[in-house]
C-alpha cells in the first residue's frame, strides 16, 4: 500500500509541477516549427535544459541554508521575470500572425538569425518556466525519498510514468501545431503565453502576500477563479485586470495605426 501511495505521489508532482513548465516550452517549440524556424529551436531546448541544472543548484542553496524550504522573495522575482518576458513574447507573435507579414519578416531575418534579441527572449521564457518548477519539485522529490526510505522501485516508476506522460502532451502539442493553419498558431500561442503571464502574476503577488508584504482579501471572490489556476484574491485580480486594460488598450492602437496605414496607401483603380 505505501509502495502505491509512493508512486502515486512521485508521478504527481512531476507531472503536476512539470506540466505548466513543459507547456510553455511546447508552445514556443511549436510556434517555431509551425513558422518554419525550426532550426532556431535549440535555444529554447538549451533554455529549458540549463534551468533543470540551475533547478539542482538552488534546490541545494534551499538545503542547505533555508532547511529545506524555498524563499517565498526569490519565487517572486523569477515569476515576475517571466510574466514580463512572456507578456513581451505574446505581443511580439500577435503583431507577426499574418502569414504574409511573417513570411517578408522571415526573408528580412534570414540572415541575422531570427534577431538575437527575440531568441534570447525564447531561451529566458523556458529557462523561467522550468526553473521557477524545479527547484521545488526537486524539493518536493527529495523530502517524499526521505519519507519513503529512499528512490526506491516505487517512486522511480511514478516518476518514469509521470515523464512519459508529459512526452506524450508535448509531442501531441507538435503534432497539432504542424496541422493548424499558420494564424491561428500564432494567436493560440499568443494567448497562451498572455494567459499564463497573468496567472504567473497572481502566483508572485501570492508569494508576496505569504511573506505578509501584500494583504489578502477574497471575500466575495468566484470559486471559478481559484479553480482555474488563478489566484483568488482581490489584489492579484485588481492588477491582473489592470494589466488586461494595458493590453486592450494596446491592441486598440494597434488596429488604429492599421487602418491608419491601410487608408494611407494608395488606391490602385481597376
Amino acid at each position: 500500500m505505501a509502495d502505491g501511495s509512493t508512486f502515486v505521489q512521485a508521478f504527481t508532482i512531476l507531472f503536476r509541477e512539470g506540466l505548466e513548465a513543459l507547456l510553455v516550452v511546447a508552445a514556443l517549440a511549436a510556434f517555431l516549427r509551425r513558422a518554419g524556424a525550426a532550426e532556431r529551436i535549440r535555444p529554447v531546448y538549451a533554455g529549458a535544459c540549463l534551468a533543470v541544472l540551475a533547478s539542482f543548484g538552488m534546490a541545494w542553496v534551499f538545503e542547505a541554508f533555508f532547511d529545506g524550504n524555498h524563499n517565498d522573495l526569490i519565487e517572486a522575482g523569477v515569476i515576475v521575470v517571466a510574466a514580463g518576458l512572456m507578456f513581451t513574447m505574446s505581443g511580439w507573435l500577435f503583431l507577426r500572425q499574418d502569414p504574409a507579414a511573417w513570411k517578408a519578416e522571415i526573408n528580412r531575418m534570414a540572415e541575422r538569425a531570427m534577431g538575437a534579441g527575440t531568441l534570447l527572449s525564447l531561451a529566458g521564457i523556458a529557462f523561467l518556466a522550468v526553473f521557477r518548477e524545479g527547484a521545488e519539485t526537486v524539493l518536493f522529490l527529495h523530502a517524499l525519498a526521505r519519507s519513503a526510505g529512499g528512490f526506491d522501485a516505487s517512486l522511480l516508476g511514478g516518476l518514469a510514468v509521470a515523464a512519459v506522460a508529459l512526452a506524450v502532451v508535448f509531442v501531441a502539442m507538435q503534432w497539432l501545431a504542424l496541422r493548424l493553419p499558420l494564424r491561428p498558431v500564432f494567436l493560440l500561442t499568443s494567448a497562451f503565453l498572455f494567459v499564463m503571464g497573468l496567472r504567473l502574476v497572481g502566483a508572485a503577488i501570492q508569494e508576496l502576500q505569504e511573506q505578509v508584504i501584500v494583504p489578502v482579501h477574497n471575500d466575495g471572490v468566484p470559486d471559478l477563479v481559484t479553480a482555474l489556476g488563478f489566484n483568488g484574491s482581490w489584489e492579484a485580480l485588481g492588477v491582473q485586470g489592470a494589466i488586461v486594460l494595458c493590453a486592450l488598450a494596446w491592441l486598440a492602437m494597434q488596429r488604429s495605426r492599421s487602418g491608419a496605414g491601410a487608408a494611407a496607401r494608395p488606391q490602385v483603380s481597376a
